[in-house]
């Protein structure tokens, strides 16, 4: 009676074997093959061979699907004529059953058992160590899966032909089994990865907001038109010293009468060391060097390449009509990556004031993604900054004192420029004016 066992074991061990093969095989990771495979591996070097051919590896599937049915069906099969065979004798005896009821008996038992048994270690114990441990079951499975490849070469090989054929019809052909996952894919596998504590919360920030580039418009990032910092071709020279003193960037835009007309940028340190070394300043036109022209709905990743090729670190932004909407940096995109990068040179913009009352003080030109602790992610079709918030949101440009509400704040517009929102101030939901009133009086 031991020796049925011992069969149903070693065929629910084969099975255990074919499944986890089947699943590292997907789920490993090829990079860490490739290192061992190059640091020697013999075993790491065919595992890689298979994995980087595709039909070699639907073979190696394959061959794991067929072993798979087949120690099913075996052990099924067995199961049946050996221990249906002996249990059904001891129901008819035990409980007074009927031949054809006590075989039947017996059958449904072994069914359920062996199932069990099938589908507890033949199926999800393997299948959960193969996901656990890809790289170490892989290769442990590695060698009894090639060699059952070779076995299975013919039915192999019809399995995967008969497949084929039938999708055929439907536009369906065979692709490389493995992960490959968009964009969206992986922001939620970043997001699975923070919660199980193997990726941080500052290093999930950075690769999702760089995922994202792609998506981003280089008209979010970019210095608008109206900070642009930018030297006409016939500024006089005590002027333009000037602007280059007070200036914390390294190159400047020069146009010619109008700010649409960018002729090309200067080089500040080049200028001050020809006036250093003659104590004059030559026409600009000298130091004119080429500046790179980028459509406003340039997405921020292909911003980068094209910056790289023109081996360059600004551009002017330019709308579908060639005027001029801005200046982007290379620092501009990586500051939307990593956060803000402080240099000593740039003027300090200014940022959140926590008043009293829950009342926050933001100014216009505050990007939006700096004001998501409070904003979250409001649904904009052109706005960037807080004021350009308030401006789509009113549908005009804003006097103080407007106000509307956006999410757990209304906006209330407290300072303007000649031409764009300078402040504005959130006041919680459910605060009264009188409240903030009297906050602010108590402030001042």
């Amino acid at each position: 009676m031991l020796l049925p066992w011992l069969v149903i074991a070693f065929l629910t061990v084969l099975n255990a074997l074919y499944v986890a093969a089947e699943f590292s095989a997907v789920a490993v990771r090829r990079s860490e093959i490739d290192q061992l495979a190059r640091e020697g591996s013999k075993t790491a070097q065919g595992l890689l061979d298979v994995l980087e051919d595709g039909p070699s590896l639907d073979r190696y599937i394959a061959a794991c699907q067929i072993g798979i049915t087949l120690a099913g069906l075996i052990s099924g099969a067995y199961a049946q004529a050996t221990l249906s065979v002996d249990l059904a004798p001891r129901l008819a005896a035990n409980y007074g059953l009927s031949e054809v009821a006590s075989y039947s008996a017996a059958a449904l038992i072994v069914l359920i058992g062996l199932t069990t048994l099938q589908v507890v270690f033949g199926e999800l114990v393997p299948k959960t160590i193969a996901l656990e441990e890809p790289t170490k079951t892989a290769l442990f499975t590695y060698l009894p899966t090639r060699l059952s490849a070779s076995l299975y070469r013919l039915p192999v090989w019809m399995t995967n032909g008969t497949a084929l054929l039938l999708l055929r019809p439907f536009g369906i052909r065979a692709t490389k089994h493995g992960h490959i996952h968009t964009p969206g894919e992986i922001e939620y596998l970043l997001a699975e990865s923070r919660r199980g504590g193997t990726v941080s919360e500052e290093l999930h920030q950075r690769l999702e907001r760089g995922l994202k580039l792609s998506s981003q418009p280089v008209r979010k990032l970019m210095i608008p038109r109206n900070r642009l910092v930018a030297i006409e071709i016939s500024t006089p020279e005590e002027e333009v010293l000037q602007i280059l003193r007070k200036s914390p960037y390294s190159r400047l835009p020069v146009y010619r009468e109008k700010i649409d007309d960018i002729l090309g940028a200067i080089s500040t340190k080049d200028v001050i060391a020809i006036y250093a070394e003659e104590k004059r300043l030559p026409p600009l036109e000298e130091f004119l060097r080429p500046m790179p022209f980028v459509p406003e709905s340039l997405s921020a990743d292909r911003l980068v390449r094209m910056l790289q090729e023109k081996r360059a670190s600004k551009a002017i932004v330019v709308n579908e009509f060639g005027g001029v909407e801005g200046l982007i940096t290379i620092e501009d995109v990586l500051e939307e990556v990593f956060g803000e990068l402080s240099d000593e040179m740039e003027p300090d913009e200014p940022g959140a004031q926590i008043l009293e009352g829950g009342v926050i003080r933001l100014p216009g030109v505050m990007p939006l993604d700096d004001a998501r602790e409070w904003l979250g992610e409001p649904e904009c079709e052109f706005a960037t900054t807080v004021g350009g918030l308030a401006n789509e949101r009113l549908g005009h440009l804003p006097t103080p004192g407007e106000s509307f509400v956006e999410g757990n704040y209304t906006l209330k517009v407290i300072a303007m420029n000649p031409t764009s929102v300078a402040w504005v101030e959130l006041h919680p939901n459910g605060v009264s004016d009188a409240e903030t009133s009297e906050g602010e009086e108590a402030e001042g």
